[in-house]
């Protein structure tokens, strides 16, 4: 299993640093760029709001489902024939409920227009993952690979084709940014949906309410902890847009969303990771195999980038921003090392989340989320009059490490594991290495240098420390 998930960890990575990089600092960057902070933070405030009642898509569908297939693996071609109807219903129910809520919190007709495209990619996104959770499931983690960049390579050709040329550039708005999201999604659907047909043979689409009231009723808890933590994930630029008044609203949701794009772009690495390892540890728990180790290792792996990427968040959080946008980067800038210090949190919630998950701990979760979404709506009431974008920033950070070390809890006490105090003094003693590398690298003139000087230089530090063993890894990798 170790190697399993090593090898296509690094496939997966390799593929999404090649794409997702130059998708949010060369496409999202630019049309933010060229729309403007105004006109970019309406966009932003709308796209959070289509996630808030996300789950109705999907209500836990998507994570039962790679769960259940990936240890049953003959029940692929019955559950597909059911739950693509099933999935085209909850659609109609989502948009529904969507447009109701949009109604009522007073959105103009320019709002609308733009949600209605933003519910309908909502969709795509939400299919698309549904049949990609059978392709991981069965463990073929190197078509999921590809499929994981497929929507955004061709939302990059599409959109640098209307940002990059003269013909088209002049006449972009933010209604052709979103069209192309749509394109993109609309074509990865297709093609996903062929690959899943081809692994399941020929299906018979039926609607089937027995099915789909048995079905429902063992997922719906997914269901639930989806939606609760889509609430303290998502819900900051929606407050920040409704709580402040007329235009100010707007313009503090753009100045957040400079900041959380970069957080939101780390995340995806821990998505994918989480993403490999659900089916991985329902295998594993399944088979009665100890998840110690397969914890210990995906952990390091992801917390060792989480502390660089925090602590470089802090060094440069000035140079990095003046170096991607044109205006209000004196704000965005000071909100870039908070936001990023949460990440923290988030790469442990997809580590310990991930194996509760797995292992059908879905209550503990659920009470952990909805103390999490308490706790960030009555910090964002409280802060965002006084703070503005700094009050979220704070809240989200708040949140983000609340259900991070819970998780954490909640996953050694059903586990039976025991906290490494060994392990945890390694982790310290290399947060505080690259600390010292940051106060180094800004003797730099030239931050830039001074910036991968400090990124570079954590790599062997790691190992110094022993918290990577180089030659465990190559053998992990070659071993059979």
């Amino acid at each position: 299993m170790k190697r399993k998930f090593l090898t296509n960890l690094i496939l997966l990575l390799s593929l999404n640093l090649l794409i997702k990089p130059f998708w949010i600092l060369g496409i999202d960057r630019n049309v933010q760029n060229l729309v403007g902070d105004h006109t970019y933070g309406m966009y932003f405030a709308l796209f959070n709001f289509s996630l808030l009642l996300n789950i109705l898509l999907d209500v836990g569908i998507t994570n039962f489902n790679n769960r259940n297939i990936a240890q049953h693996n003959f029940l692929l071609k019955k559950h597909f024939s059911n739950i693509v109807v099933l999935k085209f219903l909850l659609a109609v129910i989502y948009a529904f409920f969507t447009l109701v809520l949009a109604a009522v919190m007073g959105y103009n007709n320019v709002q609308f227009h733009l949600l209605f495209f933003l519910i309908f990619n909502q969709f795509l996104i939400s299919f698309t993952l549904y049949l990609r959770s059978n392709i991981s499931a069965l463990h073929l983690f190197r078509t999921d690979s590809i499929i994981s960049v497929l929507d955004r390579s061709l939302m990059i050709a599409i959109c640098s084709v209307l940002l990059f040329s003269a013909r088209f550039k002049v006449f972009f708005t933010i209604e052709w940014f979103v069209y192309s999201q749509t394109a993109a999604y609309l074509i990865t659907t297709i093609v996903t949906f062929l690959i899943v047909l081809k692994k399941s043979g020929r299906i018979s689409i039926r609607f089937n309410p027995k099915f789909y009231t048995v079905f429902l009723r063992k997922s719906y808890p997914y269901a639930l902890l989806v939606l609760l933590m889509s609430f303290y994930n998502r819900i900051d630029a929606v407050m920040l847009e409704r709580i402040l008044p007329g235009e100010i609203g707007k313009e503090q949701a753009g100045i957040y969303a400079q900041a959380f794009r970069l957080l939101d772009a780390v995340s995806m690495f821990g998505v994918l990771v989480a993403g490999l390892l659900l089916p991985i540890f329902a295998k594993m728990i399944k088979q009665k195999e100890h998840v110690g180790q397969m914890v210990r290792l995906s952990f390091t792996l992801l917390m060792i980038p989480a502390i660089v990427i925090a602590l470089s968040s802090i060094f440069y959080d000035v140079e990095i921003m003046e170096a991607l946008y044109h205006s209000n980067t004196a704000h965005s800038s000071e909100l870039l090392g908070i936001l990023m210090t949460g990440f923290l949190g988030i790469a442990m919630s997809y580590i310990y989340g991930t194996l509760l998950t797995a292992n059908g701990s879905i209550r503990q979760l659920n009470i952990m989320a909805f103390a999490g979404m308490a706790l960030n709506v009555v910090l964002n009431l409280i802060l965002i009059p006084k703070f503005q974008a700094f009050g979220s920033a704070y809240t989200s950070l708040a949140t983000q490490l609340f259900a991070g070390i819970t998780q954490a809890f909640i996953a050694m006490t059903v586990f039976k594991l025991k906290p490494d105090y060994r392990f945890i003094m390694q982790l310290v003693l290399f947060a505080t290495g690259v600390t010292l590398l940051g106060f180094v690298s800004k003797m730099f003139t030239n931050w830039v240098f001074g910036y991968f000087f400090l990124l570079f230089l954590s790599v062997p530090v790691a190992f110094l420390l022993r918290l990577i063993n180089f030659k465990d890894i190559i053998k992990i990798i070659m071993s059979r």
